[in-house]
């Protein structure tokens, strides 16, 4: 089991400072996919005129936007940071940008738009694009910290994570998330890349981290183990499925394996289901019937094609 953290005070629009580098300020956008809305992050110390970062400025939300310059206005805001390009995460950084003069950095790779049937309420920011691109390792200065950005492909293809090396604090965006699982959705989003971040994450042995949604995880070692052993259980499941029951569509699998889930994110169910099986597919350990994965697909073991 994951050792969820949902447990969470704050108030919207209110800067909180949560250490002595960090204040979060929560977006009034709540939703299944959001949990209890976009926290914004501000890096720095309170000095007036101090150099302070941003990561995620979130949803285009006036009352937002006002929190954040409010927050701001005796420093200057110099560097925003962009986890990836979603709804939730992107769009208030151009207006941002356009009052403080900042610099929107974020990763090289476009945002690939979630085609299909099957969508999700978390939309695409097709619109959005950086300043500057950022590289796996690039550090920036600011008034008496650090932030290194860490690529974090998965979720989507341009994540990035970010460290706060003063604190060993990770920024991880929607990579790892207290109160819930992420969804991988392809073709933005990626099974295999996704567990290897993890793993790259969990070999930096972070003191904490602070997700773009939800509450800080301080146990962050057992969390992030519990994290990646739920995804190799839910591949172990569809492969225990097939076995047993034969090829399979994602839509028929989706109630068997999430069975403990609201019917509401099924839809989201169904995208992870389809990473997985795209990832299982490129492995050789699954065949679909289309040839390439895909969701509508037929998928069976590739054990099960060699025996019959």
């Amino acid at each position: 089991m994951i050792p969820f953290v949902r447990d969470f005070d704050f108030d919207y629009a209110k800067p909180e400072w949560v250490t002595p580098l960090i204040r979060r300020i929560v977006a009034r956008n709540p939703g299944p996919f959001t949990y209890t809305g976009t926290g914004t992050y501000i890096i720095g110390p309170s000095d007036p005129g101090a150099e302070v970062f941003l990561i995620d400025p979130g949803p285009e939300i006036e009352e937002h936007l006002d929190a954040i310059l409010d927050a701001v206005k005796d420093q200057r805001l110099s560097h925003i940071f962009i986890t990836h390009a979603h709804m939730d995460h992107s769009p208030l950084s151009r207006e941002l940008s356009a009052r403080t003069g900042a610099v929107i950095y974020a990763g090289r790779e476009p945002c690939l738009p979630s085609e299909g049937e099957i969508r999700l309420e978390a939309g695409d920011d097709l619109d959005f694009c950086p300043d500057l691109p950022l590289n796996d390792g690039q550090s920036f200065q600011g008034t008496g910290f650090v932030l290194e950005a860490m690529a974090n492909p998965g979720h989507t293809a341009n994540h990035y994570g970010y460290i706060l090396r003063e604190e060993n604090a990770f920024f991880p965006g929607d990579t790892v998330m207290g109160w819930s699982t992420t969804v991988i959705s392809p073709p933005d989003g990626d099974m295999g890349d996704y567990m290897r971040t993890l793993r790259a994450i969990e070999a930096r042995q972070f003191s904490t981290y602070w997700p773009t949604h939800g509450p800080a995880v301080t146990d962050t070692g057992p969390f992030i183990a519990a994290y990646i052993a739920h995804r190799q259980k839910r591949e172990a499941q569809i492969m225990e499925r097939l076995e047993a029951s034969g090829p399979a569509r994602i839509l028929d699998m989706v109630p068997d394996l999430y069975s403990d889930i609201d019917k509401k994110l099924y839809p989201a169910a169904a995208h992870s289901m389809l990473a997985h099986l795209i990832d299982l597919t490129r492995r050789g350990e699954v065949v679909c019937s289309s040839g390439e994965a895909c969701i509508k697909g037929i998928y069976s073991r590739a054990s099960q094609l060699v025996t019959a």
